[in-house]
């Protein structure tokens, strides 16, 4: 059996902020009716966290979080090497239910973006209002990068998480890098 590698084996730069792959996490994609109590509860349970994430939010981390993804969808994040138990334990407790619970970890790339400049960082890729005022820590969206669908949260002060489909995982590096050098800060904020 072979290895699971993440895509860029933890590469990152140093620009005015630092830019980081962070190697493999577990994530289920899950669809249903996120109102349904048992529902929330399993997937509380799964990521230990105490509540489903707001429109637009992100409870936990990348070793257990949840994250808002549509009215109907959730990223759930657990530690790499549990996922496929996760995913198990989900499809036994919903027995029954509907829902879909889908184990994506190994299409998808994670990204760190870290440092003073990293809400700068994100709003020259993004099309999304960055500002202090209108971005705070938990917040998250589901948009794109330049060309390339991803999602983003806040995970602290000056502290990026970044997700987007492992085929374009190199772009999205090399975007954020590029953002991130040394001379192209603006000053926004």
């Amino acid at each position: 059996m072979s290895e699971a590698i993440s895509v860029l084996a933890g590469a990152n730069t140093e620009g005015f902020c630092r830019v980081s792959e962070l190697g493999l996490h577990g994530m289920i994609t899950v669809r249903g009716d996120l109102s349904n109590a048992d529902l929330a509860k399993a997937l509380c349970a799964v990521a230990g966290v105490d509540s489903l994430p707001e429109v637009r939010k992100m409870v936990g981390g990348l070793e257990g979080g949840i994250a808002w993804m549509s009215p109907d969808e959730l990223m759930v994040f657990v530690p790499y090497a549990q996922v496929v138990d996760k995913v198990d334990e989900l499809n036994s407790t919903l027995a029954g239910s509907h829902f879909l619970a889908v184990n994506v970890s190994d299409a998808r790339a994670v990204f760190g973006i870290d440092g003073a400049g990293a809400r700068e960082v994100i709003a020259k890729v993004a099309p999304v209002d960055m500002s202090p005022e209108a971005f705070t820590t938990g917040d998250l969206r589901r948009t794109r990068i330049a060309q390339v669908a991803a999602a983003f949260w806040m995970a602290g002060d000056d502290s990026f998480r970044l997700i987007c489909f492992r085929s374009v995982g190199d772009y999205a590096f090399k975007l954020l890098s590029v953002s991130a050098a040394k001379g192209g800060e603006v000053g926004y904020f």
